[in-house]
């Protein structure tokens, strides 16, 4: 049994990802009606996902202290480079001239322009990285993607959406989720130390939380691509395009990172290159050809199929 437990630990990543594809083959294969698949994916994906980060972000802001959240330099380098990116691929989509290669190029900006995902404090801190500096730049680059996004996608897909509505879009979007569990984290740390001494001690279970919410989000995101009636060619293009810019963030992120330390390193490739996909889906719908939104399915496989080598090669090194 310990053996088991010990391989479900080392492997909890891989496990929730094929749970995740398991839970929607099961669930649609059981007898239940089509307004019963409906409501049970709009309680996942609206209710019970957010929930699951709520409490997770919650346990992940616990082990970091307001002094903490200062600007360091790589993370300046990531968002110059990120917003780059955005703009270059942007540039690119608006003077492709048949809609086939400018699907492909808006997917590459989404894949790009999405913020950090809010689970990637939890991955940073088991790969030996800055959990406070994740968090930092959570924030910001959710405000440069709240600034940038709105000035930038009209020019692509052209709408009757102001700046204005766009950018209070985004920021009801994104923000809530962020300054609520970190509000609620630091009032527990000042005002509750007792309970924060004893959420400390549970180190691992803003981890386990996350892979709950994976498998669910895999679940969600096999469903999107079943039910999505994008030809197989763009399914193929958007596939092939998400991976790429997956790699590419990550590795430059690392590449930045390294030029200040090995903990800089980490945190710098976890903060460009793992990315809140609901977010990508959601503006992909919003603002772009609607085609796009299967973009962020696929990164999302792409960026926890990373995470999962890389906490691999942690344990390896004896980090996990």
């Amino acid at each position: 049994m310990k053996r088991f437990w010990n391989f479900v630990r080392n492997w909890t990543l891989p496990l929730a990802m094929l749970a995740g594809v398991a839970e929607y083959f099961v669930f649609v294969a059981l007898p239940f009606s089509a307004d019963v698949h409906r409501v049970t994916y709009t309680v996942v994906a609206h209710h019970v996902q957010p929930v699951l980060l709520f409490f997770m972000l919650f346990l992940a802001f616990i082990k970091v202290s307001p002094k903490e959240m200062r600007p360091r330099w790589w993370q300046l380098w990531v968002l110059l480079v990120q917003t780059g990116l955005f703009v270059a691929s942007s540039a690119l989509a608006m003077i492709m001239p048949d809609e086939g290669t400018r699907v492909l190029c808006e997917g590459a900006m989404l894949s790009l322009i999405c913020p950090t995902a809010t689970a990637s404090a939890v991955v940073t801190g088991k790969l030996g990285g800055s959990v406070s500096g994740t968090v930092t730049y959570l924030m910001m680059c959710n405000l440069m993607v709240s600034l940038v996004a709105p000035l930038v996608l009209p020019l692509v897909e052209p709408s009757d959406i102001s700046f204005v509505e766009a950018f209070l879009a985004i920021l009801a979007k994104v923000f809530p989720l962020l300054i609520c569990p970190l509000a609620l984290a630091w009032a527990v740390r000042f005002l509750l130390p007792a309970l924060h001494r004893t959420l400390l001690k549970y180190k691992d279970l803003s981890f386990y939380v996350w892979a709950v919410s994976l498998s669910l989000a895999i679940a969600v995101t096999v469903r999107s691509i079943v039910h999505s009636s994008v030809s197989a060619w763009y399914l193929v293009g958007l596939a092939a395009i998400s991976c790429v810019c997956c790699l590419l963030q990550f590795w430059l992120g690392r590449r930045i990172g390294q030029r200040y330390s090995d903990v800089d390193k980490i945190t710098a490739g976890q903060a460009l290159g793992q990315k809140n996909t609901v977010f990508v889906i959601w503006m992909g719908q919003v603002f772009l050809n609607p085609v796009t939104s299967v973009v962020g399915g696929f990164y999302s496989v792409w960026h926890n199929t990373v995470n999962s080598w890389q906490l691999y090669k942690a344990r390896k090194r004896g980090l996990d």
